[in-house]
């Protein structure tokens, strides 16, 4: 559907929409989640024949008196914002049990309902599909652009990039780069502008969203705390009783499983996701580490909550490093969705660390380190190496690939088959 007519603004490719398309011919019906403004409504109206805006006034209305209606119309028919009729979630399955056709609906939510409102399971019938902000290939013109791109999917059927005789980028422009939102609404804002409406983002968040799901007793400066929280241990394992210290200052009384809670909550709006950890067989008597990292939806929102900027960055390099590495992880979650790529990562009571762990569902894995500078590439390659060697790679197999993801610094292969490039040519 073409989305000038609608909404008044050409639709802009997204890296999603192949998926959605291939979801579309697989189920009956598609439903495409994630943090509000990340472009949902746009990539949902772009693959439809018709649509319905479920907290339209004239929806609303529709909905008291014939519910059924909502779902009448040309396949695929976009029913924007499900949630806030939840009803709509049988009558969907329904439809779809009652048709031998596929791709009859597509639903898009920014909020995961309690359970019992999807007790009646989609299994068979629908396809869940995690829409992210925009990634840097997505987001900047310039890195679109760029010459040398690296495809994830090459890289798992044994490509290997050459030297491209690309200087990249400099540290300067990665930063700048970090603190640009992926928000699709706010990429033709100046910088000003775009962090004061990714603060009016969070404020609404702690003010309206969370209070919807959750009962809120507490002021929301709390829940703004615990987010600056986030962002400070953001790609980091961090326990809810570290959150809860930091929390505590503006809310003395408040418990570790107060702030799970919050936590879970904020989740179910997409705002924080978790990077789980990867539990392979190890060949030493070191013991996994098992807590979870954190990131926020988006790394530019994560900057927002810690009153980051270039300059600020450019004399805090960890912190720099840290929003960078939940970038990459942010970008290798959308360009591994078409591969059904499950991002976590790894660490044992050694310290043997890797950032990232592509775990595919044919059971090929690849293990990415994270640097912000390409002088840090040996280092880098020297370190993921070591923590490869930990794993019992008789049950799990051997990496399809080792990858140093940098910020500056150009691709290539390592004489010991570890690969390297900048975030900026990675591709799907």
């Amino acid at each position: 559907m073409d989305t000038a007519g609608v909404f008044g603004q050409a639709y802009c490719p997204r890296l999603i929409d192949p998926v959605v398309r291939d979801a579309l011919v697989a189920a009956g019906a598609v439903l495409i989640e994630g943090a509000r403004a990340c472009g949902k409504t746009m990539t949902g109206l772009h693959a439809a024949s018709s649509y319905v805006f479920v907290d339209d006034a004239a929806a609303q209305q529709m909905r008291s008196v014939a519910p059924q209606s909502l779902l009448d119309g040309a396949s695929p028919r976009l029913v924007d914002e499900w949630q806030l009729a939840p009803e709509l979630w049988n009558l969907v399955r329904r439809r779809v049990d009652a048709s031998a056709d596929k791709g009859l609906f597509i639903l898009t939510g920014s909020a995961v309902p309690a359970d019992d409102v999807t007790r009646h399971t989609g299994a068979g019938r629908l396809l869940r599909l995690r829409q992210r902000t925009m990634t840097w290939c997505e987001k900047d013109s310039a890195v679109s652009a760029r010459q040398g791109a690296v495809s994830l999917a090459g890289l798992f059927e044994g490509e290997r990039p050459r030297g491209v005789p690309d200087a990249g980028m400099g540290l300067d422009e990665v930063l700048r780069l970090i603190l640009k939102p992926g928000f699709p609404g706010m990429l033709s804002l100046d910088a000003r502008a775009a962090q004061r409406l990714m603060l009016g983002y969070l404020d609404e968040v702690a003010r309206l969203d969370l209070p919807r799901l959750v009962d809120m007793r507490r002021d929301p400066a709390v829940i703004g705390r615990l987010l600056a929280s986030i962002a400070r241990n953001v790609a980091s394992e961090v326990s809810y009783a570290t959150l809860t210290a930091d929390v505590r200052g503006l809310a003395p009384g408040i418990t570790a499983e107060t702030i799970s809670s919050y936590v879970d909550a904020l989740e179910r709006l997409f705002v924080v996701e978790r990077q789980p950890v990867w539990t392979p067989a190890l060949r030493s008597r070191a013991r996994l580490r098992t807590s979870d990292k954190w990131h926020l939806a988006d790394p530019a929102l994560a900057a927002t909550a810690l009153a980051a900027t270039p300059a600020s960055l450019l004399h805090d390099l960890n912190a720099a490093g840290l929003l960078f590495e939940s970038a990459v992880v942010h970008d290798l979650r959308v360009l591994g969705a078409p591969l059904g790529a499950d991002i976590r990562h790894f660490r044992d009571s050694n310290g043997h660390e890797i950032d990232a762990v592509l775990a595919l569902p044919d059971g090929r894995w690849a293990a990415v380190e994270v640097k912000l500078s390409g002088l840090q590439v040996p280092t880098g390659a020297a370190s993921l190496n070591k923590a490869v060697d930990q794993i019992d790679q008789g049950l799990t197999g051997p990496p399809a690939f080792r990858l140093v993801v940098t910020g500056t610094g150009q691709a290539f292969g390592l004489d010991d088959g570890t690969i390297t490039c900048p975030l900026a040519a990675l591709r799907p």
